[in-house]
């Protein structure tokens, strides 16, 4: 990849992140691997997010925040930082070390790859069954995928995050970028453009963040209901791959840890999570 020679940027859309950009943007400072800049994306916040993050070094740029998109955003924001690589995370994402950037970066060694996501680690106040969650979604072990994987994989194949990811500028470009609008999971998409034209996307195991939440039963509700419309909408662009295989899997996969760990108390709020997981998506594919 050349790492010493290319130039890598990192952005960061935000909403009223006060609380934590400033711990964010220093965590980024102090990476093994130094970001040629951090551009901040700020929807108008309410607080002093966007002051904080000059302070911290970040170059802002602040929009009306009844044109923040998903998708629409984080394209703007990749176009206006002209590096080979452009990294995304989130506001209340914040990397686990200094190595974070420099192991994001280490699988774009395959000229093939256009796409990392790094592992994501439960926070320190992370219910049971959201730790188990995260362990099935993000385990230790990295990984690379291609088309090849779709028939034994299905939509496991699309697996991206943008809480912290990292693009190939060319490849990102030639595949046409985030779809604007697009309300949620960008990532996913931009990862099957990724994968029908030939790339791969690749996790990387060992780039570690700390990013969870506790959602109540009905933000669990309205976050699938999202995702049930975005899977109806771009059933052709997904391949027509199926995500109840892979939902069964994750289910089992808790229930096995909660009882070999004794947490029987988390089984009922973990069936009442899977419940409104459940019930949005069919809510939102029947909209």
């Amino acid at each position: 990849m050349g790492q010493v020679s290319a130039s890598v940027s990192l952005v960061i859309p935000t909403l009223n992140a006060s609380q934590s950009i400033s711990e964010l943007i220093g965590a980024l400072n102090r990476q093994s691997r130094p970001l040629d800049e951090v551009l901040v994306i700020d929807s108008s916040s309410d607080d002093n997010t966007a002051d904080l993050a000059r302070e911290s070094g970040a170059q802002v740029t602040v929009i009306p925040r009844s044109e923040f998109d998903h998708g629409g955003t984080r394209h703007k924001a990749f176009l206006m930082a002209k590096t080979d690589y452009v990294l995304f995370m989130t506001q209340d994402a914040l990397p686990a070390n200094d190595q974070y950037v420099e192991n994001l970066l280490e699988p774009f060694s395959d000229e093939r790859i256009a796409m990392v996501s790094g592992r994501q680690l439960p926070r320190a106040d992370a219910r049971p069954f959201e730790r188990l969650v995260r362990a099935f979604n993000y385990p230790s072990v990295s990984f690379v995928r291609d088309l090849s994987d779709l028939p034994t994989l299905g939509i496991k194949t699309f697996f991206a995050s943008d809480a912290c990811s990292a693009y190939r500028r060319t490849a990102y470009l030639d595949c046409g970028g985030f779809d604007n609008p697009c309300n949620t999971n960008e990532d996913m998409l931009m990862a099957s453009k990724f994968i029908g034209a030939d790339y791969k996307v690749a996790y990387a195991a060992n780039a570690e963040a700390i990013h969870s939440h506790n959602l109540s039963f009905r933000q669990q509700y309205r976050r699938n209901k999202e995702i049930g419309i975005f899977l109806k909408n771009h059933k052709t662009e997904l391949m027509n791959a199926s995500e109840y295989g892979e939902g069964k899997r994750m289910v089992l996969y808790v229930l096995k840890h909660l009882c070999e760990d004794k947490h029987y108390g988390e089984i009922p709020p973990f069936f009442l999570d899977c419940v409104a997981r459940y019930c949005g998506n069919k809510a939102g594919k029947l909209s």
